[in-house]
Formats: C-alpha cells, structure tokens, sequence
C-alpha cells in the first residue's frame, strides 16, 4: 500500500481497524477469502487527494457460492435463538462500534469524502439502530383476531425470511447495511452484505467489528456476511431464489433492473433509489430557518445524498430576498479536505461525479437557466488529486429536461413560483421521483396542506425542516422511480419476516367459516 501521501493519523485508523493493503473478496465472520489467481483486483483511491488506501480482491461467482452455502447453515442455528437473545447481540455490536466511533468516522470521510462531522453522524446512525433494534427485538408483534366460529382461536405471528441481500451505495457507505442487517438480524434472518465497489475498506471495517463479537459469543460464521464485488455480483443476487429478499439502495435505473429480477422470480425487493427533492419557501416562511435547511441540504456531502435539496421553490414575494442571501453565502463556504473541521464541503466521489456535475450545469444552461454562482472544478494548492466543485446556485424552470433528473452533484435550482400553496405542491410533485421533500412556512394551513392528500407525494414530508438529516426513529423511503421502501424505524422491520396467520381449534367439532355445511 502507498502511503507516502497519508498522514501519519490516517495510517493508524486503518491500522486500528484491520485495513491492509490488500482485502479479501468476501467474509462470512470468523473466516475471510484469501488470495485466489482468478480473482481480479480493484485499487480504492481517497476522493479527499487521490492516495491509494488499499486495494480489494473482488469475488468471482465461485466466491458467492460459498457464501451462500456458508450463511444457509447459520440461518439454521440464528432463526432458533431467541429473538431478546439475538437483540443482545446486536447491543454488543452497537457498543463495539461505539469504541470505534472516532476511527470508523474517519474512514468514511477519507474513503467517501463527506466531512468528518457527517462521518461521525453516519457511524452513529449505526449505533443508534443498534439501539434500536435492541428494543424492537422484544416488539415483534403480531396481532390476535376473534374467530366467527366457536372454540377457535385465531392470531398472526412473523417469521424470519432467511438470507436477506444487502445492496449498498456509496454516499452512506455504512449506516443504510446497518438500518437493514441489525433490523434483519433481530428478526432472526443472516445477511449478506455487497457494498459500493467505490468504498469497500469501511463495510471491511464494519465487517471486521462485527466478527469481534460473534467471536465472543461463538456463535457461527455466517450470519453477517460481506462479499465485494461489480455489477455481476449484485445481479446474481438479485435473481438468486436463495435470497427471498433484495434490499438495493441506488439510482432508480439500478434499482429497476434488481425489482425486475427479483420479482420475476417472486422474491421480495426493498428498492431505495433516486431523490430529486424540494424546499418550497411560502410567503409565511421564515427567512432564516429555510436558508439554513437550505444550505446544508443543497451542499452537505457534497451534493451526493438521496435526500439533497436539489429545487428550491420560491415565493415570488420572497424570492429576490432569498435569492441575495444565497448569493452572499455560498462564496463564503470552506471547500477542502474533509478531515479538516473548519471544512463544511468535501469532494465529489470520482472523477465521473465531476463529469456529471460539469455536464448538467452545462445542459442546464443550454435549456435556458442561469448560472448564478459556482460550478468550478477547483484545482492547486489545498485540493491537489482530489474531486472538489464548487457548489452550484442555477435560475432554472422546473420542467426543464435536467431539472426532472436527479444529479448527484451540489447542484441547486432556485425556481420561482406564483399563486398559492397548492400551485407550489403542484410544481413539487411535477417529477418522477418522490423521496424526501419539506416546506417552510409559519402559516398553519399551507403546513398542513402541504401534509395532506393533495400535498406532497414524497415518502417523507417536512414542515419547517429540510429535506436531509433523518432520524432513524421514522421509517425512511419514497415512492414514484424512489422505489416505495421502507427502511430503520416504525415498523420496517416487517419487511424482513413472513406473515403467518393461526387458527386453532380447541373444541371437538369442526365447524366450517362462513356457515357452510359440508356433511359427510
């Protein structure tokens, strides 16, 4: 491994957390892939100064295959434990990763290029559904029915699916496994983890942090499986009828060639894909509280969330005034390595995100917006072999062709509105994708007309808070291209098991439903 660009504390997290310079394909807990001639490998550069970190082997079909085999004969031994039992070891997990809080969270920054703050948030996500599906392993709730015939018993009760997949991006490299395989787990399933090929060191990271406890409690390899791999791998999971059910988070065009394999066989798909999300600032709103929603979700991690802010639906009474204060903020965020905390943006992912950022600014203007402020890919000293931008503020049309799409990018459109509160809902709801949105108003009709049935189609909507930093308490989705899953909180847990309902006779007739008679 190169290290003559790390600096001395980047070298001892990935020393602290078991990162060498070459990584197995997969893992299954105690056991890791060793070196295999047939596999290729994939060297993972810092999007933060382009330093090779480590380089992966990537798994061959044959690897998969074992880890299948391997996470089959764990669901035998988990699905039996317990499931307050199975929550104790998710709470070992939660504090394990609550000693590596510090480590871990620079990892994600130096491997995903969000600023340290977020990649601390983002390790805490995964504590607190750790948290989270502790409690909830002692919850799993069913529900019990009065029958209609005499001496019966009825009631429904949940069981544990099998092999869930876990297919994960690269901007939240870590906490989306987390929502999926510690609910999983709970409810008794084991999971097989395919993380972002762009950032494979911090699910190794994860990987090897989980192991630790299963160690401790020998318990058997397979029930956290990990596996790196390219599009081959997830696709063959997708179509795999071992894995009753896909949880893919992505662009919708990945997610919907993993609906359509998965449904072709029947199975089960958890799809959370593309966001195109607004703010609408009504005429009520407060100035303040929306710049500042606004800012952190048009550029907090560069642009690359699935919830980032990317149209800004404006007032016209109030557009002008928002527009300014924009304009005076955005020349004054600190763009930079991330590591540094006087640092409020980082770098885009790769060079084909700067590519992408490059190009729709481009495509924006050729439709007829306006370029306002930023859009420069920054080079020399301070950003040397990085992907740094900056942010972006365009006048734009919300029908406009690149408006509709969702670019993972800093890129905000401010659009001007006339009319009512329902002329903006109107205008917000006019695109494919329907994942986060929020309104910022301090008149309590146009909040709760924004909440209603002819309000905001997105799987979440926000009333004086912006569009990115959910909690993990709510169950997280969208619908339209977003995909229509639910992930963390309420009660996405159901997703993971079968539904089973339970009639039970305890008299000695045997009466029919419905009244039928049927005498023999």
């Amino acid at each position: 491994m190169e290290t003559m660009t790390l600096t001395q504390d980047m070298q001892e997290v990935l020393n602290t957390l078991g990162i060498q310079s070459v990584n197995p394909a997969y893992s299954t807990g105690q056991k890791s892939g060793s070196t295999d001639g047939e596999r290729t490998t994939r060297d993972i550069h810092s999007p933060v100064d382009g330093s090779l970190i480590a380089t992966v082997q990537m798994a061959s079909v044959a690897d998969y295959d074992q880890v299948i085999e391997q996470a089959q004969k764990a669901f035998k031994t988990w699905r039996m434990m317990p499931a307050p039992q199975r929550g104790e070891i998710v709470r070992q997990i939660g504090n394990r990763l609550r000693q590596y809080k510090e480590p871990l969270g620079k990892l994600v920054t130096y491997e995903m290029g969000k600023i340290y703050q977020e990649g601390l948030g983002e390790v805490q996500e995964m504590i607190d559904i750790c948290d989270f599906a502790v409690g909830q392993s002692r919850q799993l709730y069913g529900f019990t029915m009065h029958s209609e015939r005499p001496q019966h018993r009825m009631y429904d009760q949940y069981h544990p699916l099998g092999i869930i997949g876990i297919i994960s991006a690269f901007n939240f490299p870590v906490a989306v496994w987390a929502w999926n395989a510690m609910l999983a787990a709970v409810c008794g399933n084991v999971c097989i983890w395919k993380p972002s090929e762009k950032t494979p060191l911090t699910a190794l990271a994860c990987q090897k942090i989980v192991a630790e406890v299963l160690k401790e409690n020998d318990l058997p390899e397979g029930i956290f499986n990990l596996i790196i791999g390219d599009a081959e791998i997830g696709s063959k999971m997708a179509h795999d009828r071992r894995v009753p059910l896909v949880s893919a988070t992505g662009s919708t065009r990945m997610g919907k060639k993993v609906g359509e394999a998965v449904g072709a066989r029947l199975g089960r798909s958890l799809l959370e894909l593309g966001g195109n999300n607004a703010i609408i600032i009504t005429e009520h709103a407060d100035p303040e509280m929306a710049i500042r929603a606004t800012v952190f979700g048009a550029v907090g991690t560069c642009g690359q969330r699935c919830t980032s802010t990317r149209r800004l639906l404006i007032h016209e009474s109030r557009y002008d005034e928002i527009k300014e204060r924009l304009l005076k903020i955005y020349p004054t965020l600190s763009i930079g390595n991330p590591l540094d905390e006087k640092n409020l943006v980082g770098p885009l992912i790769d060079q084909d995100a700067v590519n992408s950022f490059k190009n729709a600014l481009q495509k924006a203007q050729e439709e007829g917006g306006k370029l306002l402020v930023g859009g420069e890919v920054l080079s020399g000293e301070g950003y040397e072999g990085g992907n740094y931008v900056t942010p972006a503020l365009v006048e734009a049309e919300n029908y406009y062709e690149i408006v509709q799409e969702e670019t993972f990018a800093p890129i905000l459109y401010l659009i001007k509105y006339q009319g009512d509160v329902h002329d903006a809902v109107a205008t917000h709801n006019a695109v494919s994708q329907g994942l986060s949105s929020a309104i910022f108003t301090t008149n309590i009709l146009e909040a709760e007309a924004f909440l209603s049935q002819r309000g905001s189609d997105c799987g979440i909507a926000n009333v004086n808070i912006g569009t990115s930093g959910a909690e993990i308490g709510g169950a997280f989705g969208g619908e339209k291209d977003t995909g229509g899953g639910r992930e963390s909180g309420s009660d996405a847990w159901k997703v993971y098991m079968r539904r089973q309902t339970n009639t039970i006779n305890y008299s000695t007739e045997l009466p029919l439903a419905q009244g039928i008679k049927f005498d023999i």
